[in-house]
Order: C-alpha cells, then structure tokens, then sequence
C-alpha cells in the first residue's frame, strides 16, 4: 500500500501529516518549531517540484508514505498517477491520496506565500510553523483516521496500528501484508 499526502506545495501539511503518520512527529502533544523545521522537505520544496512525489517513509505496516504538491490542479494531478499506473499494471487499489489543505489555516498559506512565493524564508517559515503548530491535533486526528483505514484493510484493530495488542494472528496478517 502507497499513502501519499497531498497539499498545495507538497511542503508544509502534507509534510506534517506524514511526519505524524510515521511517527517523525509526536501524536500526544503539540512539536517545537525545532522539530517542525527540522523535518525533510519541511517549506523546502521548489515550485519546479510541484507534482513530485517525495518518498518519506515506511510505516510500521511496511506502507509507503509519500508527499506531493498539486497547487490548484489536484483533479488533474490524481487523475495523472492513477492513469499512470494503470497503464504501468499497478493496482490502483493499493494507492491512498490524503488531501491535507483542509487543516491548513490562513496563518499558514500566507507564510507559505511569503516563504516559497516571495524568498522570504526566514519570516515565512515561522509563519507557516506557527500555523501548523495552532492546527496541530487537527493533522494528529487526520494521520490516526489513515492509519485506522490501513488497519482495517488489513483486518487490524486500530491498537494494532499503533502497537498496543499483541495477537499473534493480526501480527501474521501484518507481515504477510509487508511482503506484498
């Protein structure tokens, strides 16, 4: 399974919500700026790359977890990775796309605005982290509901997910789906 989060940029929420997703980023409370701005591809993403999927992981069910910018076009952005691997043979049922602009604050475009758009990082970064860091729990509730729907395509309790129960027969199940 591919999770691939998706934002405006491919810089600031997607980053966030994968980095929670893979456990980068704690669940239980809010980061510092250090952590925030220490993340990879954290505002560093260049409008050139917009449409680039970034590789940031693999979670603890062995998904990959991915990070794209789709500015204004995320129709025509989706609609190019599904046509692409179904023309490559690659189910396209093993392919979840999480929009994350729906948690993103005004604080935080205006930074990304002022950092990627202007080249005026250092004001723009803090902008953006500021925000992420107001809307924080909304990313945290956001990376559990995916891990929740991973789970329960591989049949998993939601504690599973996140290691807390130790039944052998979800276990088997989640190496077997690491295999694939």
């Amino acid at each position: 399974m591919k999770v691939v989060y998706c934002c405006y940029g491919g810089t600031h929420s997607s980053v966030v919500t994968a980095s929670i997703h893979l456990g980068m980023l704690p669940s239980d409370k809010i980061p510092s700026s250090f952590e925030i701005e220490r993340l990879p591809y954290y505002d560093k993403v260049e409008p050139n790359e917009i449409g680039t999927p970034f590789f940031m992981g693999k979670d603890e069910l062995g998904c990959e977890v991915y990070i794209i910018g789709m500015i204004n076009q995320k129709q025509v952005v989706k609609k190019a990775i599904k046509s692409f691997l179904e023309n490559s043979g690659i189910d396209t049922e093993d392919l979840l796309m999480i929009n994350t602009l729906g948690n993103v604050n005004i604080v935080t475009k205006f930074g990304g605005f002022i950092s990627r758009r202007l080249g005026l990082v250092k004001v723009g970064r803090q902008l953006t982290i500021w925000g992420i860091r107001q809307k924080y729990f909304d990313f945290v509730r956001l990376a559990q509901e995916v891990k929740k729907d991973l789970g329960s395509k591989l049949n998993l309790d939601f504690k599973d997910v996140f290691g807390n129960n130790s039944d052998s027969s979800k276990q088997k199940k989640a190496s077997l789906y690491r295999k694939r």
